[in-house]
């Protein structure tokens, strides 16, 4: 049972719950709901509508990360006189253990999932959440106590983190920034400026959040925020002060034999492990530890992976790569340029410069999606060779086609997967069965 709700949440409990969005963050909350004795009501665009009459019958709307500021749902529960959370803020606002917020562009999933991996590997009650797929708000409510002795790994979005009121991370790892959602923000400034109110909202050194931690876990939050080179040239350049941050280099460092056959070997993976090392370290924790976890670590589906080799080809899936910065760090690590598969639905951004900056590393583009006309476009610009493709099919049998043996074909696409495809494991999924079977149909789950 999740602790006893603060004295101003409890008035509002006393009405059904209106939760906005039917997914994963969504049910993670109608789950804690649940945990409270509290009814939810679940409004989502497919199925129910959020009226002025459906308004006025709540005093609490939570809604999920998919939901922007200024929503007219929000703005109509808002003018009903309703308090409107995001999931993240409603779920910590009965959370007593500690939390470690990660954030970035690129690289945050692995990260969240390593140091949570790393915790429970030297025997500390560690559990990774969040933006990951577990949403907080279902930690949370599977958890006795509300977490009281434990460590929570959390996975933010730039989505999450520009709401938050009352959620507090003891200390927050900002991995890398750049180009991405400028369909979502109104500009790069913005991305920036959502993802830095996380580090507004992470305690100061020694400041244990909101007095909620254990006092025997207090040195796991000594030094609080932790950011990497890219994240450091961006805060300068938007006039944001690191006099009360750690600042990690994490480009273009030697190689660390420690890590050998690890995934954290090369870059972009290296990045991660890097990050992580400077919090373990802050923490008092013994680095020993935090290299054997690498050893034993093993990244999730859909990011820079070979699939298989046929006539002499590697096929590569990447389809977890959803914006330029992604794709341009998968290029970085072959030798010779690739046949690259990319495209999907847009989250805007700078398509000639991204197309520029790929050019030499690409020796045909396949374009798929509804961005293979611009992307088509600037890659005749930029003299790339390219085909544009109807289907993930047809892209994959041309890239048979012209990738010779020894070379590679890369999935990697720089866009978001919902034009095609259901999500970014289905797109890996369809592309990881043509390759090993390219005869064989392959049913879209959409």
């Amino acid at each position: 049972m999740p602790p006893t709700p603060p004295d101003f949440l409890r008035p509002l409990l006393a009405k059904p719950v209106a939760i906005f969005g039917g997914g994963v963050s969504g049910e993670g909350v109608r789950t804690l709901l649940a945990a409270l004795g509290v009814e939810g009501k679940t409004y989502d665009a497919k199925f129910v509508e959020f009226t002025a009459a459906a308004a006025r019958r709540h005093a609490l709307v939570v809604f999920s990360p998919g939901f922007v500021p200024d929503h007219p749902w929000l703005a109509r529960a808002r003018g009903a006189g309703a308090e409107c959370l995001g999931e993240l803020d409603f779920a910590a606002l009965f959370w007593r253990g500690v939390v470690v917020a990660v954030t970035g562009t690129n690289g945050k999933t692995t990260l969240t999932e390593f140091l949570a991996h790393a915790l429970v590997s030297i025997g500390r009650g560690a559990r990774a959440t969040g933006n990951i797929g577990h949403p907080f708000a279902q930690l949370v409510a599977a958890t006795p106590d509300g977490g009281r002795d434990l460590l929570a790994v959390c996975e933010v979005s730039s989505f999450q983190a520009e709401t938050l009121r009352f959620f507090r991370a003891d200390a927050t790892l900002w991995t890398n920034f750049a180009e991405d959602h400028l369909e979502r923000h109104a500009s790069l400034e913005s991305y920036f400026g959502a993802k830095w109110n996380l580090v507004v909202h992470t305690a100061p050194p020694g400041g244990g959040g909101s007095g909620r931690v254990n006092p025997k876990r207090r040195r796991e939050t000594a030094a609080t925020v932790f950011i990497g080179s890219t994240v450091q040239r961006f805060a300068r350049k938007y006039d944001r002060a690191l006099a009360s941050v750690v600042t990690v280099a994490t480009e273009g460092q030697p190689a660390d034999a420690r890590l050998a056959g690890t995934v954290f070997a090369d870059y972009p993976q290296r990045e991660n492990f890097l990050l992580a090392a400077a919090w373990w370290r802050a923490a008092g924790l013994a680095e020993a530890g935090l290299f054997a976890a690498a050893r034993t670590f093993q990244l999730g589906r859909h990011r820079l992976a070979p699939v298989a080799e046929r006539d002499g080809i590697t096929y590569w899936n990447d389809s977890k790569a959803t914006n330029f910065h992604a794709v341009e760090a998968a290029l970085a690590g072959f030798a010779a340029p690739v046949v690259l598969i990319a495209g999907g639905k847009s989250k805007g951004g700078d398509f000639a410069g991204f197309v520029h900056r790929i050019a030499p590393r690409v020796k045909h583009a396949l374009l798929i999606g509804e961005t293979s006309a611009e992307l088509a476009f600037h890659c005749a610009t930029f003299r790339v060779a390219h085909t544009s493709c109807v289907t993930l099919a047809e892209a994959v049998h041309r890239a048979a086609e012209l990738a010779s043996p020894g070379e590679h074909v890369l999935l990697s696409p720089g866009f978001a997967s919902f034009d095609l495809f259901r999500n970014y494991e289905d797109r890996g999924d369809q592309f990881e069965a043509l390759v090993r079977d390219p005869g064989a149909p392959v049913p879209s789950l959409r």
